[in-house]
């Protein structure tokens, strides 16, 4: 039987609006598991790593996205797990494992990812007590410098919440100015999040100084090593500088940009990162990615070698424990990889610890820990970064997030570098002044003024 043609235009339509409505699905559902990924993750470090309650991280961090909030979630604390649901759908799994934080369970279960790690619990972890030394200042510094800190955790506008969990102001080596908020104490490992990006640029270092990477290495990973492939030509340098060429959408805004597919949709965010293709000549283009920093992760456990408790260990051995900073992790994705862009957790006090390392040129009580002039390297501007404002894995400039526009005069002393991270983490390192500080917190965008904060300190000093 002929159809007429004005049914044909009607079943066409039809089949146009049932493509349309399961491509449209589809992208729903890839986003709310993408959204549930989050929830679980950061739900599930908060309360097993932080030691938090729980409503205090839904109603904080978890609450400023509609699309996050509607994510239900069960915390099971006998089995370390937070499970995320859709409309009582399991959409995704988180699972806490000593030594290692909290993993997503993707492309695997937790009982695989708990024998996974399984090797590590006969390993022993530093006891050394998380001490700095004190220093109380004179009367009108010491009044001056609680002011700042009276403002740094004052909420001046309910739209665009500060939300400072912990500072602390070391001075010479010297803690003088310390304070934390609400649950949060000094013992307290806080999530530090692109921060973890300059401890990668440490574990590069100690690499170096171990004469097992250089920095113009080049075929850094299997994936680049085949005849005729571009990759091969990406040098160790270009990555920790940013300047890799690679293809990658760094936008936390978009739930499906590359920066949050690969934390919270993927197994193995190394292996997603590498297989980017190349978007710019190698070393000729600036972009701020964090895939570059996973693959970097990728290259340590490679040039470390042997098995995974070999890996895992390293930074605890290496840097760590020879730093006294034993309230800290770096957590791992599905596949064994350190989450070496986001995923560390420290106490404000190991962070000042980290900052105090760098502020010393890689020497650690007279032990050299980073390479010589490693320090001087980490901090020279990219060739490719824009107003002078990246070295490698470090900021010269804050990020304009944070309160500063980069096109602009930095008002800062001209030596200060930072560890800068999503949400107002900050380590602030100004050798001149022979000062580390640290800021952490749960800041809504531009709710925070990096540089205005330590203007006044300087100031207060």
């Amino acid at each position: 039987m002929k159809i007429p043609p004005i049914e044909k235009k009607y079943i066409f339509v039809g089949i146009g609006l049932i493509t349309l409505g399961m491509l449209v699905l589809i992208v729903l559902i890839r986003v709310a598991t993408i959204a549930a990924g989050y929830k679980a993750k950061v739900l599930c470090s908060g309360v097993f790593v932080s030691n938090r309650q729980p409503d205090s991280i839904l109603n904080q961090e978890l609450s400023d996205d509609i699309r996050i909030k509607a994510i239900k979630v069960d915390v099971n604390r006998q089995e370390k797990t937070v499970t995320s649901f859709l409309w009582l759908i399991p959409l995704r799994k988180a699972v806490f494992r000593p030594k290692l934080g909290c993993t997503l369970a993707i492309d695997t279960s937790v009982d695989q990812l708990r024998v996974q790690a399984r090797a590590l619990l006969g390993v022993s972890s530093s006891q050394q007590v998380n001490l700095l030394p004190t220093r109380t200042l004179s009367s009108p510094s010491s009044a001056r410098l609680e002011k700042v800190l009276d403002d740094a955790f004052r909420e001046n506008d309910p739209e665009k919440l500060k939300r400072t969990l912990a500072v602390v102001v070391v001075q010479e080596g010297h803690v003088i100015a310390e304070r934390y908020r609400g649950e949060i104490t000094p013992q307290t490992p806080l999530a530090g999040w692109s921060m973890t990006k300059s401890v990668i640029n440490a574990l590069v270092g100690i690499l170096v100084q171990e004469g097992k990477l250089s920095l113009q290495d080049q075929k850094l990973i299997p994936q680049w090593q085949q005849i005729n492939e571009p990759r091969s030509q990406i040098t160790l340098e270009q990555l920790l500088q940013m300047s890799s060429g690679l293809k990658f959408q760094e936008n936390y805004s978009n739930p499906l940009s590359d920066v949050v597919v690969m934390l919270f949709g993927r197994p193995d965010s190394a292996d997603y990162a590498a297989n980017k293709p190349l978007a710019f000549r190698s070393g000729a283009h600036w972009s701020y990615a964090s895939g570059t920093t996973n693959i970097i992760s990728q290259i340590v456990r490679q040039t470390i070698g042997g098995t995974n408790v070999d890996y895992w260990i390293f930074p605890r051995r290496k840097l760590f424990d020879r730093l006294g900073m034993s309230n800290s992790i770096m957590e791992v994705d599905a596949a064994g990889n350190f989450v070496g862009s986001s995923f560390m957790y420290a106490t404000a006090r190991d962070w000042a610890r980290f900052g105090l390392l760098y502020l010393q040129d890689g020497v650690w009580h007279g032990e050299r820990i980073l390479p010589p002039n490693w320090v001087n390297y980490s901090v020279t501007p990219a060739p490719q970064a824009p107003f002078q404002m990246y070295g490698a894995h470090f900021w010269l400039r804050i990020p304009s997030e944070s309160g500063k526009s980069l096109s602009l005069q930095s008002l800062l002393p001209s030596d200060t570098f930072h560890a800068s991270g999503f949400q107002g983490q900050f380590v602030t390192i100004i050798p001149s002044k022979k000062l580390v500080i640290v800021r952490l917190g749960l800041s809504q965008s531009e709710a925070w003024n990096h540089e205005f904060f330590v203007r006044q300190i300087l100031e207060a000093l």
